[in-house]
């Protein structure tokens, strides 16, 4: 999607086109991502969803180029109009950190404990823009102002173990922005924090997205982190995408039966109080030996015998919305939107 008035995004920012990572293992080959296309406009901001297992962290680290050495990564990953995969490893390592940067989920296992934050800051800046001591201090400040850490210059000469979880989760974006990449990728960067804290960082990311116009790839297993706050959605299920669209849309209109039941299973907050929510039934199919078609139809209420065996190909159903099902939801099937209809604006 191209925001109005945004020259960067005239063209997709990234571009993912039939992504697959195998990972051998002695039982066979785990596909981890298999055959995932999407793209990620500049200044835009796409959500991935779906459980764990589902292969959204997997595809995150084949674009940062972070799998394990085993693993076998085919497909076309274009940034800028550049290839990533085939990119020389110099030209890569200048634009990883630079042009694209990356939020882990344990900022405790991201930050080295024995070293002070300052340094961990300040050595990506003046390793990749090349500025002087007293110019990456500085830019160090104001980045710790800029994603709400006080008494900065204190901070500055903290170790990790002395700041709370949050703070550190706060340190790691200042150190994702510092040399203000084009492409952000969260993944899912609030695991360890309280719901409190998840929600300032999640609206602390969307906010800084939003005023560096920068590409975002927010990763959650969670709906409702992602409901409001991305602009475009792609729910994940056992290696494939399920559905992709605008969040919105996808959210107050499901067309998948995944996305209806991980909507059915998100707290909302028009909830009454303990009220049971409703479980998906089975399991995630073998990622060494799945089912020639829809990787759900063995959990799905809908699924006939040919679900899950004849190949499935994405099908649009509206405007920005395609899904990959035999049997789409309907208007009228559709549970709402998580917390209601949030908008992204």
């Amino acid at each position: 999607m191209t925001p109005a008035g945004n020259p960067a995004a005239d063209r997709p920012l990234l571009t993912v086109e039939n992504l697959h990572v195998y990972i051998p293992t002695p039982d066979g080959s785990v596909r981890a991502v298999d055959d995932v296309s999407y793209t990620v406009d500049g200044g835009m901001s796409l959500g991935i969803v779906g459980e764990s297992g589902s292969g959204k962290s997997m595809m995150a680290k084949a674009l940062m180029h972070l799998l394990p050495a085993h693993a076998k990564v085919t497909g076309s990953v274009s940034f800028g109009g550049r290839d990533l995969l085939g990119m020389p490893r110099r030209e890569l390592n200048q634009r990883l950190g630079t042009d694209i940067a990356m939020i882990f989920q344990d900022p405790g296992r991201s930050l080295n404990p024995v070293v002070r934050i300052e340094r961990q800051i300040t050595e990506g800046i003046r390793r990749h823009l090349g500025v002087s001591r007293s110019e990456a201090h500085t830019r160090a400040l104001r980045l710790l102002d800029e994603v709400g850490v006080s008494d900065p210059e204190r901070r500055l000469r903290s170790y990790p173990h002395e700041l709370s979880g949050g703070m550190r989760q706060r340190i790691m974006i200042a150190i994702a922005l510092s040399c203000e990449p084009r492409l952000l990728i969260a993944d899912e960067p609030t695991t360890a924090l309280d719901v409190t804290i998840q929600r300032q960082i999640l609206d602390l990311l969307r906010r800084l997205q939003r005023e560096r116009q920068m590409a975002m790839i927010l990763i959650s297993h969670d709906l409702s982190l992602v409901a409001g706050r991305t602009d475009d959605v792609a729910v994940m299920y056992a290696g494939r995408l399920a559905e992709v669209g605008l969040t919105k849309e996808v959210f107050r209109s499901p067309r998948h039966r995944y996305t209806e039941a991980l909507l059915a299973a998100t707290p909302s907050v028009k909830s009454t109080p303990h009220a049971r929510l409703r479980l998906i039934p089975g399991s995630l199919p073998d990622a060494t030996d799945p089912p020639d078609g829809c990787r759900f139809a063995a959990r799905c209420p809908r699924a006939d015998h040919a679900c899950s065996i004849e190949p499935l190909e994405m099908v649009r159903v509206g405007a920005r919305h395609e899904t990959i099902c035999r049997h789409p939801l309907g208007e009228a099937e559709a549970v709402p939107a998580v917390g209601g209809e949030r908008s992204t604006s």
